[in-house]
């Protein structure tokens, strides 16, 4: 049913695509991070969707009329020297080329998705439709599993797809956490538009938080708090987030198990957790790789090889001063870095890292300048607030990435690409606009005055 479903919708999504190549960049993103032929059984499943949108979209961007002005800034030049960077790393990496170069074709298709995010977005609506295909892929995941978390009574573990990006729960909870903000800033855009969309808006929130706590994940749990303490201390009705939070803690604790509490409690005493202290030997490695290849790194996923790996903890003991407690390199499995600034510094070394910190730290700085700019001028209020949206998305994968190897996430990419969008293409329309209103209400004035004189 689903595959026929599926076919029968899809000669309109491609024809829609081709008239507009907004609705295309939304659909590769949506692809991207919802996975559909995970959902498909029959001949439907052996479409490549993500390839097909992309095409779509790339072909239709090139015959469309009026394009907007290509503007790609500092950080998006700096996004494309990473890439580079990585390219270079590939040639020279001393991993399993196969594998190495397939995950650069991986970061070559975000990347494309970077790009054509900065060709395409020009308005308000490319920006909201490209946020609902998120919150419709990860949000509509979370909605699903936070409901089976229910029916079950807590038991069941929430998980990503097998051979999806975000297959690891991790990965996953990190992901709800980066859409949330996404959903609060669609909330706060069609409250007043739709009432069946603000308790589907509000249902996914509620959903999504319960998702997090569903993935048992305790980087998800970290940056759930941190999420949750700033939009407290941002709420000016705390009395009754504080009572709504007291019933959602009361109704939580009884669906918790107590391998979850176990679970959680290790966060205090990292030091003593051996999965944790395990990411600690991964990071070490990492670092040593870095050390031997300074520039360059290994390449793609090189800490993953077990020659490497092996090679690597020969010289664990080189840096005393990185404290593994009494954790040692497993001889017989290799580790992911689990840490997305410790898997770039192990992939392209300490000139790639350099790049990735760079553009993540002009992110943000991008963000704050567009809040206050947009501050100094009477713009609409949805410009600054989609920034500190996109600040929050960002700073969810940051502060969750640290302890993932998820630095090539298609989602982040995406959102500094809106950002970019945002300030050199939107919010300067925005300025001009409000301008040449004032300048028409000054003539305006200014007419009955000159005739009476």
């Amino acid at each position: 049913m689903r595959d026929l479903v599926i076919l029968a919708v899809l000669p309109f999504l491609l024809y829609a695509m081709c008239k507009r190549p907004f609705i295309g960049l939304g659909l590769w993103m949506w692809t991207a991070l919802f996975f559909p032929n995970g959902w498909l059984f029959g001949i439907a499943s052996s479409i490549r969707y993500n390839l097909l949108f992309a095409g779509i979209t790339i072909a239709g961007y090139f015959v469309w009329k009026n394009k907007p002005k290509f503007k790609l800034t500092t950080t998006g030049a700096l996004i494309l020297l990473f890439f580079a960077w990585t390219t270079a790393s590939t040639l020279m990496g001393i991993g399993n080329p196969e594998r190495a170069w397939d995950f650069w074709g991986r970061l070559l298709k975000t990347i494309l998705l970077f790009v054509f995010v900065l060709a395409i977005v020009e308005k308000k609506l490319h920006i909201d439709f490209f946020l609902w295909c998120c919150v419709l892929s990860v949000g509509f995941f979370a909605d699903l599993e936070a409901l089976k978390y229910l029916a079950s009574g807590g038991g069941h573990m929430i998980e990503g797809m097998a051979g999806h990006v975000l297959g690891d729960r991790n990965e996953l909870s990190i992901a709800f956490l980066m859409t949330l903000p996404i959903c609060i800033y669609l909330l706060q855009e069609f409250r007043n538009r739709s009432k069946l969309l603000s308790l589907a808006l509000l249902g996914t929130i509620a959903l999504m938080l319960i998702a997090v706590i569903g993935t048992q994940s305790r980087g998800g749990f970290i940056v759930l708090i941190a999420l949750g303490g700033y939009f407290y201390f941002k709420s000016e009705k705390k009395g009754l987030l504080t009572i709504v939070l007291v019933f959602v803690v009361l109704g939580m604790s009884q669906l918790v198990t107590d391998e979850w509490v176990t679970r959680i409690q290790t966060v205090n005493a990292a030091d003593k957790d051996a999965s944790f202290m395990g990411r600690v030997v991964a990071w070490k490695l990492s670092f040593i790789m870095a050390l031997q290849h300074p520039l360059f790194g290994g390449g793609f996923k090189a800490l993953e090889t077990f020659p490497v790996w092996t090679a690597l903890s020969q010289s664990f003991d080189s840096l005393p001063w990185f404290y593994t407690a009494d954790m040692t390199p497993d001889p017989d499995r290799v580790h992911a870095a689990h840490s997305a600034y410790f898997q770039v510094l192990g992939d392209h070394g300490f000139g790639g890292l350099a790049i990735y910190l760079s553009f993540l730290v002009a992110a943000f700085h991008k963000a704050r300048a567009i809040v206050r700019t947009a501050r100094k001028h009477t713009v609409p209020d949805w410009i600054p607030r989609l920034a500190t949206t996109l600040q929050l998305t960002m700073f969810a994968f940051c502060l969750g990435g640290a302890s993932l190897s998820f630095a090539y996430f298609e989602m982040m990419y995406a959102v500094i690409g809106l950002l970019i969008v945002l300030e050199t293409r939107i919010l300067p329309a925005a300025i001009l606009e409000h301008e040449q209103e004032a300048e028409r209400m000054e003539t305006s004035i200014a007419l009955p005055s000159q005739r009476r004189a």
